[in-house]
């Protein structure tokens, strides 16, 4: 299970956690604006937008999870069990697999107006990558500083909301996840008073009881809530660094701790999370092992090449000594 945030102090910072019993050894991924994207069904492209994000490479293809390109549109897909509908191939329609639609618009669209525009004609189709890599059930986030989308291929058709909250989780579709959010309408974060009864004295014997009701399990719908709840009450200056921070600590309210969630005799966990300034193009990241924050600069690449250039998460707990 996953979620993803958008986030805009000065600029604008997309990301996300990747919950899962089991890691792909996944990288940070760049591909260069040379790079040949072959489709499966529709044309190729030679020369694109360059591409940063995590993911894992087969057969010299990436396979983004989360991806943000050279002029700041970012796209995460997310997992969406139980309604997930890929389509059968339909003449006429720009056919993308599952796999394919981060690079598909991240390639050649510079703002979500564009990629939406893309997405009038695609038909997200039933084609796998490969035998070891077959069909994950998907929903994508897709953000730029000034608008968020989510997309959601089920058994109605292709379904783009607009995402006025900049967040995305798992199940269930996005619609219900927006009507959930009616029954936490008396959360605040401002300090409570007494609406229970004018006939009980009642008082406030803690620091954020304004938050009480505010659902603390690890669910899709309730990370959806408590997400929400951090990113639209969020207070952060404009510093790069307290930007980044932030970020990480909004992530952190929906982290998944080792042993809280069996699948099976494994125990899922929050094995990256994500961060990227979509303005500045630098993907910063951090993993369950290693809580020091990594970062990888696209603008310090030779753009212009044609071959993949891949980057291993550092896992390992960085620890700075003080004496």
């Amino acid at each position: 299970m996953c979620t993803s945030i958008s986030l805009k102090t000065k600029d604008h910072y997309f990301g996300r956690t990747l919950d899962l019993e089991y890691s792909y050894d996944q990288k940070v991924i760049i591909t260069p604006r040379n790079y040949i994207f072959d489709f499966r069904q529709v044309d190729s492209i030679t020369n694109h937008y360059a591409i940063i994000g995590i993911g894992i490479v087969s057969e010299n293809y990436p396979l983004y999870f989360d991806a943000t390109n050279e002029k700041g549109l970012s796209v995460a897909g997310l997992n969406f069990p139980y309604y997930t509908d890929y389509k059968h191939i339909e003449t006429g329609k720009d056919n993308i697999t599952p796999f394919e639609l981060i690079p598909w618009l991240l390639s050649q669209c510079s703002s979500v107006n564009e990629a939406q525009e893309k997405l009038e004609n695609a038909n997200i189709v039933n084609v796998k990558f490969s035998d070891e890599y077959p069909l994950s059930p998907l929903h994508w986030l897709i953000s730029d500083k000034e608008k968020s989308i989510v997309v959601e291929c089920v058994r109605e058709g292709l379904n783009i909301y607009e995402n006025k909250v900049g967040v995305l989780t798992n199940n269930p579709p996005f619609s219900l996840q927006m009507f959930n959010l009616n029954n936490y309408m008396n959360v605040t974060r401002e300090e409570p008073t007494n609406r229970f009864s004018d006939n009980v004295d009642l008082y406030m014997y803690s620091r954020g009881m304004g938050g009480i009701g505010l659902p603390g399990d690890l669910s899709s719908q309730s990370r959806f809530v408590r997400a929400t709840f951090a990113k639209l009450n969020s207070v952060c200056g404009f510093e790069e660094n307290e930007s980044v921070s932030q970020f990480f600590h909004i992530l952190d309210t929906v982290s998944q701790t080792r042993g809280s969630a069996r699948v099976g005799d494994k125990f899922e966990i929050t094995d990256y999370y994500s961060c990227c300034n979509t303005d500045k193009g630098i993907y910063y990241y951090k993993t369950y092992e290693n809580s020091q924050i990594s970062a990888v600069y696209l603008f310090d690449e030779n753009l212009d090449e044609k071959e993949l250039v891949e980057y291993n998460l550092i896992k390992k707990q960085q620890i700075n000594f003080q004496n």
